[in-house]
């Protein structure tokens, strides 16, 4: 029976399928810009029952294959692929096979390629064992986006600073539904930043949310809306007509352009919508 167990070669590989969340902002106040190039924000992130498909698992050459919805320019400049560099930069890990489905829309201020970011060192901490605490799992997501460290932990977080200063916050949605609309309009983070007015004596954003729901329609804004409303007028209609259908509170998510509306009961569909999305929250 010894004899037969040194003859014997048992290959345990991990394979590990993620659904990395987008998420919508509650509020989001651009104070000013820093010395560092960066923008000062106040802004509540909250995640949502809409995901991609991360599929993760040990190879011998590293490849990436994406498939659902297009995102243009070349694959070494996916989220996913600097995520994994990053981490081989840092750690003595081996090639990996990564396939991504994209569900979340791009360029829609839902933070969909932050979240495939983060769950790539998610995951790949747990392939290879590497043991890493949250704290640092934030600071290598931080080095691919602002919105990245957010998604380490799924929960409600104030984020201020440049986006990676968070704390948790005691925020529960889950007697609502959450309807959104996005008409296909990618704005860049560039094109949003370009026109952006500063939010001077805005409110906190945690102090606004403590409040009852009913109060956010006047006093919860989005910096970007503005410009964005200026430049894609169809944006404000949407948000007026998520008003006119009942929502408690309508705003646009990060730079835009999803729309989305908060709504004590179940929304109907708005027929002419390119792309919509109906959740619980």
């Amino acid at each position: 029976m010894g004899e037969s167990y040194k003859n014997c070669l048992l290959v345990i590989t991990l394979c590990m399928i993620l659904f990395p969340p987008a998420k919508i902002n509650l509020g989001l106040n651009v104070l000013n810009k820093r010395s560092d190039g960066f923008h000062e924000l106040d802004t509540c992130m909250i995640p949502i029952p809409l995901c991609d498909v991360l599929e993760i698992l040990p190879s011998k050459e590293f490849s990436f294959k994406q498939t659902g919805l297009s995102i243009s320019g070349e694959s070494t400049d996916n989220i996913v692929v600097k995520a994994f560099k990053l981490v081989q930069q840092y750690y003595n890990i081996g090639n990996v096979y990564i396939h991504l489905r994209k569900n979340i829309p791009m360029g829609a201020g839902l933070g969909g390629g932050s979240a495939d970011g983060t769950y790539t060192i998610l995951a790949l901490n747990e392939i290879f064992n590497l043991q890493l605490s949250n704290e640092r799992m934030r600071e290598l997501s931080g080095e691919l986006g602002s919105d990245c460290p957010f998604f380490v932990e799924n929960k409600a977080q104030i984020a201020k600073g440049r986006g990676e200063r968070l704390s948790f916050v005691d925020l529960d949605l889950s007697a609502y539904f959450l309807k959104l609309i996005n008409p296909n309009i990618h704005i860049s983070t560039a094109e949003a930043y370009a026109s952006i007015g500063f939010y001077v004596g805005a409110s906190c954003v945690e102090d606004i949310i403590s409040q009852p729901i009913e109060s956010w329609k006047e006093q919860l804004q989005n910096s970007f809306e503005c410009s964005a409303f200026s430049n894609y007028p169809v944006l404000e209609r949407i948000k007026n007509e998520l008003y006119s259908e009942g929502a408690i509170y309508a705003a646009m998510s990060g730079s835009g352009s999803t729309m989305f509306g908060v709504f004590k009961e179940k929304p109907s569909c708005t027929q002419s919508a390119c792309y919509e999305r109906i959740v619980e929250l």
